[in-house]
């Protein structure tokens, strides 16, 4: 039960939709978790083609990354950050726990 507390689900959860990201196929139009999309909105959402954007970075198509979203690399920088202090924050976590 102490393991599933101390269990780094937001960690898990980055890492993971980066992995789903670098190993998609940003060419393809597939499910998509925007609701306005779902509800058959055809105009501008803020979100919209974040994920194929950062997709496509991975596969080196910067300039395709760029006409998806404008903000698909600055979002990857922002949640590579997000993994880092998390890993950081618990490496913290454990080393004081260990000293108490």
């Amino acid at each position: 039960m102490k393991y599933i507390k101390n269990f780094p689900l937001e960690l898990t959860f980055w890492v993971m939709a980066l992995v789903l990201l670098a190993t998609a196929n940003g060419h393809e139009h597939h499910f998509t978790l925007c609701p306005l999309a779902n509800l058959g909105y055809e105009g501008w959402c803020p979100g919209c083609g974040l994920g194929r954007s950062i997709s496509h970075i991975f596969h080196g198509e910067f300039t395709e990354s760029f006409s998806e979203h404008w903000f698909g690399f600055p979002a990857l920088l922002i949640i590579v950050y997000r993994i880092y202090t998390l890993i950081r924050n618990k490496k913290k976590f454990k080393i004081l726990t260990l000293n108490t």
